[in-house]
């Protein structure tokens, strides 16, 4: 067996071709092994384990989780050739990550959100019809906002009204069908996007003013601008919109029109899995526990199915 750090190459780039792409993953065992290096430890420990995910104390309880759950799975692969590796117990900082409730938008907030697109600055230029068309899409296929800003010219098919998402969440790739009128406001941005950089070489369907391709870190600071200027951080809720609840927007719509068409949610889930690009139903059900509207169809269904077994 070689050294730590050359089993953590091995380790990463095998995880790697399974699919994981292990940014924070791959950053946090590498600062792992650094540390373990520093103390001349050649073998990992539950005590060093914990001693290192217990290095920073002005984190929340749930990164220290993390970082030992980071370092847990590498223990795991490491033990099948090195015997005196020890595994830190399941039992060890049982913090559980709560996932954050989404920001249930409004028809009238996204048109709100939508017009205040058509206001940025500078009026002439590229960047308002880029947030205009990026955010109507997000809203009306629920692609997660990494997946559309990603999206390239050759993934966009306006004939067929399909897009194809490369390499999504566990690297899986899908095709996502949009509406005509979708593939509408598609077509009409990419020829704006033609007449103003025509001559540019640039691959990613939604540039910036400047014609680079617009990154999510950016994307995320104008829309808090964008919702702030129209008053959705104010006191009708303490959570702050984000541009992935659009996702979660999209889902609650579908499965409430499921559930008030009479389809049987239970055949349909996995459709609607498939087009968000989950990787188990069981995230899609998350939506029914966060929305009030859904859990209201539910029960009305399930009453109706005592009524008629009684």
């Amino acid at each position: 067996m070689g050294s730590l750090r050359q089993s953590m190459d091995e380790y990463l780039a095998m995880r790697r071709q399974l699919g994981f792409k292990l940014h924070e993953a791959g950053l946090r065992l590498k600062d792992f092994v650094s540390f373990m290096e520093e103390r001349r430890a050649r073998r990992i420990t539950s005590a060093l384990a914990l001693s290192w995910a217990h290095r920073s104390h002005d984190v929340q309880p749930v990164i220290w989780t993390q970082r030992l759950g980071v370092v847990r799975d590498f223990a795991r692969y490491l033990s099948a050739f090195e015997p005196r590796t020890e595994v830190p117990p399941d039992g060890l900082l049982p913090h559980r990550y709560r996932r954050r409730a989404p920001y249930l938008y409004t028809d009238q907030e996204v048109r709100g959100i939508l017009a205040a697109t058509l206001e940025l600055y500078p009026p002439s230029g590229l960047g308002r019809w880029t947030y205009h068309t990026l955010i109507g899409l997000l809203s009306v296929t629920g692609m997660r906002p990494g997946e559309a800003l990603n999206l390239e010219l050759q993934d966009v098919d306006l004939k067929q009204c399909v897009l194809t998402v490369r390499s999504g969440k566990f690297g899986k790739s899908r095709w996502v069908v949009i509406h005509p009128s979708t593939r509408d406001a598609l077509s009409r941005y990419l020829r704006r996007r033609g007449r103003y950089f025509a001559k540019r070489a640039e691959p990613h369907v939604f540039l910036t003013t400047q014609g680079t391709a617009l990154r999510e870190g950016s994307a995320v600071q104008t829309f808090r601008r964008l919702t702030h200027k129209i008053g959705l951080c104010g006191s009708r809720t303490q959570r702050k919109p984000r541009l992935t609840d659009f996702r979660h927007r999209f889902a609650v719509r579908a499965l409430v029109r499921f559930y008030r068409s009479g389809k049987d949610p239970q055949r349909w889930l996995p459709v609607l899995s498939t087009h968000l690009g989950h990787a188990w139903t069981k995230e899609t059900y998350w939506y029914i526990e966060q929305h009030p509207a859904l859990m209201r169809e539910a029960m009305k269904r399930l009453e109706r199915r005592w009524k008629y077994t009684r």
